[in-house]
């Protein structure tokens, strides 16, 4: 699909660098590749850079590749001239989350990209079937969805729409891991692809419980980072349910705990957000930060990612 080898590509355009665009340019800056950024906000280049250099310290730690430098980014002037020039090989695609935008952005960028780049959008919800519609050639773009932030997690969700290529799909799977990360290219189109949706259930659990008055903000959190959350880390729940089998495995967990499917545990239907749930959530949000800034609690979490990842062997070094 692409004129470059996944291998060899050396020169990334990311489009969109607000949280999670900006997150991208940083994990490419680590990767070892040029990174040529647009935005159309005023202060986006003080904003990128500056989220570049916060996030450096943990991408240390995480390894730079040879030739890393946040000095290897540049910022376009113009949309066309981030990834007209023939040197950009992929387009990474992180607008904020509306459709038309979307559309209009992606057909923008087929219509000004070098033939044969694949171009892939952040999109965390919007299958890629509904976004491609206006592109002249739709066959190169793909979804590519990261997890916040794409420069520490390493999750990647890679699925096509029904008029892209699958030589783009396979094309962006490879290149997504030669560039670090985990990938998971997914057969069909899916709202919300996988993670989110799991995630979702979760949510919406967990504000049902609030709103009701059944449980805090606090012990809903603690019940995952005390729980099944530090089984999750590094076993998936799937593999963690198959260990309540025993020797027997998921199938004696299924036989045992099969009935309790039809207990009403969760409720899955999205609760009203009124203002009273609104602030039960924020108030709460607020109580457990207990006078943290944003910036400390993100230095915080991304030290325990990187923790938890040296601690299930998926990094090297010592824990600090």
């Amino acid at each position: 699909m692409s004129p470059t080898p996944p291998s060899s590509v050396r020169r990334v355009a990311c489009i969109g660098a607000g949280v999670i665009g900006g997150g991208w340019v940083a994990h490419f800056l680590a990767r070892g590749y040029d990174v040529t950024a647009w935005d159309p906000a005023p202060d986006a280049e003080d904003k990128l850079r500056r989220l570049v250099t916060a996030a450096w310290p943990a991408l240390e730690q995480l390894g730079l590749a040879e030739g890393a430098s946040a000095d290897r980014l540049t910022l376009a002037p113009s949309l066309a001239e981030a990834v007209a020039d023939a040197d950009a090989e992929f387009v990474q695609e992180s607008a904020p989350e509306q459709l038309e935008l979307k559309r209009d952005l992606l057909a923008q960028l087929d219509a000004a990209a070098p033939p044969g780049v694949v171009i892939a959008s952040s999109t965390s919800g919007y299958p890629m079937t509904d976004m491609q519609t206006t592109a002249a050639t739709p066959g190169r773009l793909v979804v590519g969805h990261p997890f916040n932030p794409p420069y520490l997690i390493p999750l990647v969700e890679v699925v096509g729409g029904e008029r892209t290529d699958r030589a783009a799909v396979e094309w962006a799977a490879e290149f997504y891991g030669v560039a670090g990360k985990s990938v998971i290219t997914m057969d069909r189109e899916l709202p919300g692809f996988i993670a989110n949706r799991l995630q979702e259930a979760l949510w919406r659990e967990a504000l049902h419980m609030v709103a009701n008055g059944e449980a805090t903000v606090e012990d809903i959190d603690a019940s995952i980072t005390e729980g099944p959350g530090l089984r999750w880390a590094f076993m998936g729940p799937i593999l963690t349910f198959a260990l309540a089998g025993g020797e027997g495995g998921m199938a004696h967990m299924l036989d045992h705990f099969g009935p309790s499917l039809k207990s009403p545990w969760t409720r899955l239907e999205a609760p009203e957000l009124d203002r009273a749930l609104r602030d039960a959530m924020v108030d709460g949000c607020e109580r457990a930060a207990d006078g943290r800034t944003y910036a400390q609690l993100v230095a915080e979490r991304d030290q325990g990612v990187i923790d938890v990842l040296r601690a299930t062997g998926r990094l090297d070094g010592p824990a600090r």
